[in-house]
């Protein structure tokens, strides 16, 4: 098992990867485990703590789900909130000194981004069938030619605004946490973490919202 592991790593660093993001990330995906684990390893009527927390989280994460997409969202909410519970610890261990935030890299990030892409546009062929390309076609045929390039932007940059949104702000947080650390002493930067946490709570929010936004207007009679 250790050499392969070696392998691996070794293979991802001849190719630039950046090896402490991706140990960041095995981090990240180890503790939402660990706490799936212990809040449904012994389900009680009158939840212990663990439960009780992941509890309101899930239930935060799926009134939001029908609120904004309705009942029809439901089943869209194992993808909404794999991602909400991903961004939201990966944010949040970036304010821990020496860590570092798996979302302030762009190629997680962009991965994230182009699985919502592909994601809506499965839904709207599945929902519509072929019909859901007369969206880009504009409301009459004429105005096709001016309609088919400002649709296909329009839709292209959604992936790019969900990937650059989320990068530039969790970057900007790191390199705040970095300065501040070494520039004041340790009690004194606490009023810029309570601001970074709450900075990695909207992030996390609008990543979500938007996401289910596309997902929404794929499902949507007009296409």
């Amino acid at each position: 098992m250790e050499p392969l592991i070696f392998f691996h790593t070794t293979w991802l660093k001849e190719y630039g990867v950046d090896m402490t993001i991706v140990y960041n990330t095995l981090f990240v995906l180890v503790i939402l485990a660990s706490l799936s684990f212990l809040a449904t390893k012994r389900l009680e009527v009158y939840p212990g703590k663990t439960q009780n927390v992941m509890e309101v989280i899930i239930g935060g994460f799926d009134g939001l789900l029908n609120e904004i997409m309705g009942h029809n969202g439901r089943k869209f909410f194992p993808l909404i909130a794999t991602l909400g519970l991903f961004i939201l610890v990966s944010n949040l261990i970036g304010i821990v000194p020496g860590f570092e935030s798996p979302t302030s890299n762009i190629n997680t990030n962009a991965a994230m981004a182009l699985i919502v892409f592909f994601s809506t546009h499965v839904v709207g062929l599945k929902e519509h069938g072929f019909k859901y390309f007369k969206q880009f076609m504009g409301p009459v045929w004429w105005l096709t030619p001016l309609m088919l390039p400002i649709e296909v932007i329009s839709h292209i940059s959604r992936p790019l605004s969900l990937t650059f949104r989320l990068f530039g702000n969790i970057k900007g947080e790191d390199i705040v946490a970095l300065v501040v650390l070494f520039l004041v002493p340790w009690f004194v930067p606490l009023p810029v973490f309570v601001l970074m946490i709450f900075t990695s709570l909207v992030q996390t929010l609008v990543f979500m919202l938007l996401s289910m936004m596309y997902i929404a207007g794929a499902m949507e009679e007009g296409h």
